[in-house]
């Protein structure tokens, strides 16, 4: 890992823990096993592809679909100064530019793009571009592929327009469009600022919707409507904003409430359109993504920012902090995946990049985080 460091911007100061002991959590004081992080940074990666004067965008989600093709959805690039200030790396953070809020520097262009093992792109699906374009929102915030599906289409969610599309797996189609642009809802067919997709093993898509309807709904196979569940609420199931969904072994269903702080875990049933609350996991913040493993799970929170593990019973087993310093650090961690080879991507809305994260020599497979769980 790079050890040289770069003094942070004050409009970048998050709350910051300390290397061990308590974790300050709002008003209450959350004691974690801490350590250090098993990963080094692959320095550079990926390789900078935006043409002269524009820069990565505030990268929003990430998906390995195999150690050499890795997924990627930001919001747009970003418009660079003219001239550009020394010391610029490739993403606007190296410069001060926070790509999350620096929202009038914002271009809808190379909106999902594939890189390989090396951090070359491989493919810029500049076709569907247009499908981000007028947005005064976030858009893009999750691409998805169902490990249960023959074809490997392509999910992405775009928040701002209530809508998720599915694109061959070649990038070539569009087959499908669900939500209807601009026309926010809570019934069968509309969304309000979707945030997620999840796909069980029989066929079935749940959809975190989201931060205005607080549900999760329950498509069939064809993507029809089959019921929800949740609603607005600090109760048993409720949400303050369904922000990432994950499938876990016996039909487990982990929705994470990422103003709530917390995870609520339910359960499928015998009737497909109908699942059971069995508890929540609490300890979080501001709780971004979750990846189950075959018998724990991961999860990332803001302030402070971090990488925690837990049991299926909620206990937290290992919890290491992620630095802000740059050349390596992170604002946040939006969204991560891990490929098959164990190497972890994660990507960063506000310094707007995407890194590559390889396991240190010897370090403890227990602190490392798995590929997600498939039904087998």
């Amino acid at each position: 890992m790079n050890t040289k460091t770069r003094r942070l911007p004050a409009w970048m100061a998050f709350l910051l823990a300390p290397a061990a002991g308590a974790l300050l959590l709002g008003q209450a004081a959350i004691r974690d096993p801490i350590g250090p992080s098993p990963y080094d940074v692959v320095g550079g990666w990926p390789t900078p592809f935006a043409e002269p004067g524009f820069a990565f965008g505030g990268h929003s989600s990430v998906w390995a679909e195999s150690p050499d093709r890795i997924f990627v959805a930001q919001r747009g690039e970003t418009r660079l100064p003219d001239p550009t200030p020394p010391g610029f790396k490739g993403y606007p953070g190296s410069i001060g530019i926070n790509a999350l809020r620096d929202t009038d520097r914002r271009v809808w262009q190379n909106c999902i793009y594939t890189v390989d093992g090396s951090g070359r792109v491989r493919e810029r699906w500049t076709q569907w571009d247009h499908l981000c374009e007028g947005s005064d929102g976030p858009g893009p915030h999750r691409l998805r592929i169902s490990p249960y599906d023959p074809d490997r289409r392509v999910w992405l969610v775009n928040e701002t327009f209530h809508q998720i599309y599915v694109f061959s797996n070649d990038g070539r189609r569009l087959l499908m469009t669900l939500g209807e642009k601009h026309v926010p809802g809570s019934d069968a067919t509309h969304f309000a600022k979707p945030q997620d997709v999840a796909f069980l093993p029989d066929g079935r898509t749940l959809v975190a919707d989201g931060l205005d309807n607080h549900r999760v709904i329950i498509l069939d196979a064809d993507a029809r409507y089959l019921g929800e569940f949740g609603g607005f609420g600090t109760g048993p199931g409720q949400f303050n904003g369904v922000h990432a969904l994950a499938i876990g072994p016996g039909g487990t269903i982990y929705a994470l409430d990422r103003s709530g702080g917390r995870i609520n875990v339910f359960s499928t049933t015998n009737e497909p359109s109908r699942v059971a609350f069995v508890r929540a996991f609490e300890g979080f913040s501001l709780p971004l993504d979750l990846i189950v493993n075959d018998d724990s799970l991961w999860v990332t929170d803001l302030n402070p920012l971090r990488f925690t593990k837990l049991d299926f019973s909620g206990n937290h087993l290992y919890t290491w902090m992620v630095t802000q310093a740059l050349p390596d650090g992170f604002l946040e961690v939006h969204s991560f995946s891990v490929d098959s080879e164990g190497s972890l991507y994660a990507a960063d809305n506000q310094y707007g990049r995407v890194q590559k994260l390889v396991p240190k020599p010897g370090a403890d497979p227990a602190h490392l985080v798995g590929t997600p769980w498939v039904a087998r």
